[in-house]
């Protein structure tokens, strides 16, 4: 830009307005604006820098600053770096600057812009950890590692010193049950120190949020606790993180608290609304994993006391009868062998049938023996597991059972996967037994298209599981059997289909993949510097 000096009106005001202007300007930025010595001391400064800083200009002056100056170069220094200040009041605060030299005056000043970039790297963190949270949640690994993996997630944000995740008991009276924790030292009998902290009285505000189902915060919390007697038996524990306020944040499922996190926010760091709020977003996470792990819980409780009550039906309808009419004919033997006119043929063709009974007493408790034994995958893989069931399946009902895996197909897998593949397998065959009134059943076993999974395919020539009334007795169990086998393959990402074939005959396809489970997480921030 050219500015003719010779003109009547200046292009730029005379240098002692300009220095008016330009000072306002400095002034009001919404910035921090100072000015360095050669040693990063500070020389001046604008209004909002003090503000950012918390502390009046006159009492900065003078004082080292916390940008890394550069006193020998003399080019612009340039580019964005963060650093942190602590204030008057023991607040951490993160800030963004950038630093320039005074022209020709490298060795005896620099000018900084900065800016506080606090809240916004907070937020940022708190958004990472709910990502990662809601990852963690979907893996659905054990509800311990899941609430860890929440704990150490709120731990790693700036403002917390420590967390803890306790359920609700259903009785005032049992002890609390903690299933996720991050921050604290050595806490070994941490449960059995908090029940003896009740019995001695001491307030445990946790369990009002338990009880109203809403937040509890308590500023300065730390002080309390430990200059209270009944708190004694947790002292050691309590004191170790650096921590001062406190919120206890429910765990809320359709109205009713489920659990609660406890946060242990660092001195100076008082909760406000996005920290309340990113706690509730946790909590929330919490809470689905905790409900989902309950209702898994009761499925598998139903599940056993169904298969339980199969059993019975079994022994009953097979066993049972056979042993039974065993017994019947031990006693008509006996009572034709005391007979005078013993008729050999008549005893020959009762012991036949005697042991024919045996013969088909003895192979169905194998079989039921066979399919409540765990499965040994140790000893043989996957495949040679399925076709010796499928062979075992064929010989004892007459149904065609056909066993397809194609070579190159990955058999080297997790063993809990090839176990719950295995046991998928085996139920839908005996739906296949109990309900399809099927002559023919193959059995497909392929990668999945990517490679990251296995297939399996059952298909049947029968008629479906709800054909008529006549089967409608059976629903339950069919159901529980597609409960179970729904629940093995979401275990592992996957995905149940079960439906009629466009050809006649019905289909139950699985796609399990390698997933893995959700990792636990250590304790250690790997931050860099602290807080």
């Amino acid at each position: 830009m050219h500015i003719d000096v010779t003109a009547t009106t200046p292009a730029w005001p005379p240098a002692s307005t300009a220095e008016v202007v330009l000072r306002a300007l400095v002034d009001v930025s919404a910035d921090g604006l100072a000015v360095l010595d050669g040693d990063g001391r500070f020389v001046g400064l604008n209004a909002n820098a003090a503000a950012i800083l918390g502390l009046p200009d006159t009492e900065l002056v003078g004082r080292t600053a916390p940008f890394a100056i550069d006193p020998l170069s003399e080019d612009p220094v340039g580019g964005m770096h963060t650093t942190a200040w602590t204030t008057q009041d023991r607040r951490r605060r993160d800030l963004e600057y950038r630093l320039e030299h005074i022209p020709g005056q490298a060795a005896s000043g620099q000018v900084v812009w900065f800016r506080d970039v606090t809240d916004a790297l907070r937020q940022q963190e708190r958004l990472t950890a709910i990502v990662r949270v809601a990852s963690s949640v979907a893996d659905a690994g054990s509800l311990h590692a899941t609430l860890d993996a929440v704990a150490h997630e709120i731990f790693m944000t700036a403002n917390i010193a420590a967390v803890q995740i306790h359920l609700a008991m259903d009785d005032p009276r049992d002890e609390v049950r903690i299933l996720g924790m991050a921050g604290f030292g050595d806490s070994t009998g941490f449960t059995e120190r908090l029940s003896a902290c009740r019995r001695l009285g001491a307030d445990i505000r946790f369990l009002e949020a338990i009880e109203r189902v809403e937040a509890v915060v308590i500023p300065h919390r730390k002080a309390t606790v430990m200059a209270d007697p009944d708190w004694a038996p947790l002292h050691s524990i309590m004191d170790h993180p650096n921590w001062d306020g406190f919120v206890a944040m429910p765990l809320v499922v359709r109205g009713r608290a489920l659990g609660v996190i406890n946060a242990y926010y660092v001195p100076g760091e008082d909760p406000g609304p996005q920290s309340l709020d990113f706690l509730r977003a946790m909590a929330d996470y919490a809470a689905v994993a905790i409900d989902t792990a309950q209702l898994l819980a009761q499925t598998r409780s139903q599940v056993r006391l169904e298969e339980r009550r199969r059993l019975s039906r079994d022994l009953h309808d097979s066993v049972v009868q056979q042993l039974f009419s065993m017994r019947m004919q031990t006693t008509a033997l006996r009572s034709a062998a005391d007979r005078e006119d013993l008729d050999t043929a008549s005893v020959c063709g009762a012991a036949e049938e005697l042991a024919e009974l045996a013969q088909n007493a003895l192979a169905d408790v194998r079989r039921l023996m066979f399919e409540l034994r765990p499965l040994d995958l140790t000893e043989r893989d996957l495949f040679d597991a399925v076709r010796a069931h499928a062979a075992s399946l064929q010989a004892r009902t007459g149904l065609i059972v056909d066993v397809r895996a194609p070579s190159g197909v990955e058999s080297d897998l997790d063993i809990d996967l090839q176990e719950d593949l295995y046991r998928i397998v085996q139920e839908a065959l005996q739906n296949v037994v109990k309900h399809a009134r099927a002559t023919a059943v193959s059995i497909l076993i392929t990668d999945t298209d990517h490679g990251d999974g296995l297939v399996v395919e059952v298909s049947d020539d029968g008629c479906g599981p709800h054909l008529d009334s006549g089967t409608t007795t059976d629903a339950p169990a069919a159901t529980l059997g597609l409960m179970s086998m729904r629940e093995r393959t979401e275990r592992w990402g996957g995905q149940l289909l079960v439906g009629p074939r466009p050809t006649g005959g019905w289909s139950v396809r699985a796609t399990l993949l390698r997933v893995g489970r959700p990792v636990r997480h250590t304790t250690d921030r790997g931050r860099g510097g602290g807080r």
